[in-house]
């Protein structure tokens, strides 16, 4: 049995990848601030599609699927990858499908009066997921080191890599639930929410990646990072959360 085991974890890596994501507590905490601020009709739409289940539980579907082989087409959509000092739309989009295709194609299907109700619930739980994803700066990395996962680093003396420094060992080590996390963000004004909401798709992923490019510049390979390396980022893992749940949010309330 453990053999087993051993070799569905390994084929299930080769299969999908070293992509992680924002934890499991960053996920629901960006779907619990979107719920505070999802207008009356909206909320009563996405309890109707989704079964009563609120945004903070529905937010790790897209990574709860990754090990079922038949969900493999969405493995690229987790994250885009273009250089520094390019815009997402100076490339190509790739092949394979990436974040922002990810999204226009969910928001399509949900809006979409034509669509199933249950393809319309599986495509927007993935988009829950994905805006959560977008938020993550990482998500928004290069490609020659698959979004900071071939920078490899010390987190508190044990192994990790650049992207999962921001996924989850930040986040995690802080010791919150998600409910405790989203309560203890900033209190941000109606307008300075109306701010942050402001923008395109297009606008937020070049903001992630004006983070990402900082970010790279934070760290040396190898480096020993802990308790001074998460007291000076952590006020912009705050405000990323924050962003996308007040971004989910809008986005939710124009589609419903």
């Amino acid at each position: 049995m453990k053999k087993f085991l051993f070799l569905f974890v390994f084929a299930t890596h080769i299969v999908f990848g070293n992509v992680p994501f924002w934890s499991k507590t960053g996920h629901r905490t960006i779907g619990e601030i979107a719920e505070k601020n999802l207008n009356r009709k909206a909320r009563k739409a996405l309890s109707k599609l989704l079964d009563g289940e609120n945004l903070a539980s529905v937010s790790t579907f897209a990574d709860e699927i990754k090990a079922d082989r038949k969900y493999r087409e969405f493995s690229a959509w987790h994250y885009v990858n273009f250089p520094a000092d390019k815009k997402y739309t100076d490339g190509t989009p790739s092949e394979y499908g990436d974040l922002i295709i990810g999204i226009e194609k969910c928001i399509a299907i949900v809006k979409d009066k034509d669509s199933a109700k249950e393809d319309k619930a599986f495509y927007l739980k993935m988009l829950i997921h994905l805006i959560g994803d977008l938020h993550q700066p990482m998500h928004v990395g290069r490609l020659e080191d698959k979004g900071g996962n071939d920078i490899q680093v010390q987190w508190f003396g044990s192994g990790s890599n650049l992207h999962r420094v921001w996924d989850s060992n930040m986040i995690n080590d802080h010791g919150m639930s998600y409910t405790e996390l989203a309560a203890s963000l900033p209190k941000w004004t109606k307008n300075q929410k109306k701010a942050i909401q402001s923008g395109t798709m297009l606008d937020w992923v070049e903001e992630s990646q004006d983070i990402a490019n900082k970010v790279y510049e934070s760290v040396e390979v190898g480096e020993q990072l802990g308790y001074r390396y998460a007291y000076v980022w952590w006020d912009t893992v705050e405000i990323q959360l924050q962003k996308g749940g007040l971004r989910l949010a809008k986005v939710l309330n124009e589609l419903f």
